[in-house]
């Protein structure tokens, strides 16, 4: 078969994404917080987009007031307010007192270091966590190189709950020694603080931290040694009948227990908190609900009037920087479009929002109804991906408390009369149940069935399971409570 060039017309769709396009995407799926560190980045990068300044920068009469003149007007106005009556009697301050500059013994120290010069707070990289503890307790210690390298492949080796993820055989391994030798470094790492640390489970690390306590009465270890499952399953009773103590002595001997941590790692956990930022208030106001975007923070941008003044002078730049500007331009006008289309699209949303669920903001997550995006979406005349993005990441701040807008969305679930229930309220509903069963007697996922089908609400017993373990709510065996 011979190869040949040839001419082929042909007529086809498809979707060409536009830089523009694609970042007025990317702006309007970010949370608040990423869309205020895009738009000090686009500051910085595009000379032709500047922060518009507040209204207390601003002269109050321009139009009578030449530069100069507002610039003293200001100044006057602030200086009055912080000297007072009396200027002679404030004393002037000495902003090197406040300077972040380095201060030690050394006689050069004490001058003043460039601008540019690192702060001491640029030296801090992380959060000290139970690494960084146990290490410095392990340096405080006199052990020989191979321990010391063992002990530190163990704490190395230890998962956020502070368990030991590696195996005797592992460390055995790693430092070439015998079983003794690896038992005896790890009994040395679990004499460390906090109690429990290196442990291989929960059981392990309760009787770790049992025999910390040194106490007279061996009945806690002996549960959690040789009972773990009846401890687990609050059956007292039969705890009780299986070491042949009254039940008094065992309920003391549980509160001994659960005076213990489960998991002693977690209070020396590093990682970082996440802020949330609502991105739209809603306010009950007269008996109405008002929508209002939130805009604190956010920098108020427009097109540098100085750069424009250049692109008007004909012999100011060349082309080169001309082309360059005018580019900047375009690229800071529609970088202001698409954020204003941004909030647009969010205020459009959230309207579409409060008119599907306003028994939800008059009454609570009980009261929620079945949504999904395509409803919104035909709703205010856009794509059900657009409203994905739009609800991903963002937060609402409302008299029931803060949600993401994705909380709004619930599934159907039909009920005896035929209607649907919105998952969500059934899940709001399991939980008060929850919340106000007698914790002698709690109630099973059947009995939760039961009685949500006297209120017209068909749920299987698969089905409570499930949305209760989505609730996090432990089975009946472990809610229960014994006098």
């Amino acid at each position: 078969m011979a190869l040949e060039l040839r001419q082929n017309l042909k007529l086809a769709q498809k979707l060409v994404m536009t830089p523009q396009l694609r970042q007025a995407i990317k702006l309007l799926q970010l949370g608040r917080l990423e869309l205020t560190e895009a738009l000090q980045a686009e500051i910085e990068q595009n000379p032709m987009l500047e922060e518009a300044p507040s209204l207390l920068e601003q002269p109050a009469n321009p139009e009578s007031l030449n530069g100069e003149e507002n610039a003293y007007q200001a100044e006057a106005t602030v200086t009055d307010r912080i000297k007072g009556d009396d200027p002679a009697t404030v004393a002037e301050v000495n902003w090197e007192d406040y300077a972040n500059n380095f201060d030690t013994d050394i006689a050069f120290s004490h001058e003043t270091p460039p601008a540019d010069a690192p702060s001491q707070f640029d030296f801090i990289s992380a959060v000290p966590g139970l690494a960084s503890y146990l290490q410095w307790q392990l340096t405080h210690l006199d052990l020989s190189e191979q321990d010391a390298d063992l002990a530190t492949f163990i704490v190395c080796n230890l998962d956020g709950h502070g368990f030991l993820d590696a195996s005797i055989e592992d460390i055995c391994a790693y430092g070439h020694c015998t079983e003794e030798e690896a038992e005896g470094v790890l009994r040395l790492v679990q004499s460390l603080d906090p109690p429990g640390i290196a442990a291989r489970d929960i059981r392990e690390s309760l009787l770790l931290q049992l025999d910390r306590l040194d106490a007279d009465d061996p009945l806690p270890s002996q549960i959690v040694e040789q009972h773990m499952d009846l401890l687990e399953s609050r059956n007292y009773a039969q705890l009780a009948r299986e070491l042949g103590v009254p039940l008094k002595k065992i309920t003391e001997a549980v509160a001994v227990i659960q005076e213990l941590t489960p998991y002693p790692g977690n209070e020396f956990s590093n990682e970082q908190t996440n802020y949330i930022a609502p991105d739209v208030y809603v306010y009950k106001i007269d008996g109405e609900f008002v929508i209002q975007l939130n805009d604190e923070g956010l920098p108020q941008l427009q097109l540098s009037s100085e750069y424009q003044q250049l692109l008007k002078q004909k012999n100011a730049l060349n082309s080169e920087s001309r082309g360059y500007l005018r580019e900047s331009k375009r690229n800071a006008e529609w970088f202001i479009k698409s954020i204003e289309q941004r909030q647009r699209t969010i205020y459009r949303v959230m309207e579409s929002l409060l008119k599907f669920q306003r028994d939800f903001f008059e009454d609570g997550p009980a009261a929620m109804k079945p949504l999904i995006l395509r409803d919104v979406a035909e709703d205010i005349g856009m794509h059900e991906s657009t409203v994905s993005r739009v609800t991903s990441n963002k937060y609402v701040h409302c008299p029931q408390g803060i949600y993401e807008l994705k909380y709004f969305f619930s599934t159907a679930v039909p009920n005896a009369d035929g209607d649907s229930v919105a998952a969500e309220a059934i899940k709001t509903r399991i939980r008060q149940l929850i919340t106000n069963e007698n914790p002698a007697k709690p109630l099973s996922d059947n009995k939760i069935s039961e009685l949500l089908a006297k209120e017209n609400i068909t749920v299987a017993r698969r089905t409570v399971a499930k949305y209760r373990e989505q609730l996090k709510i432990l089975p009946v065996k472990h809610r229960r409570k014994t006098n």
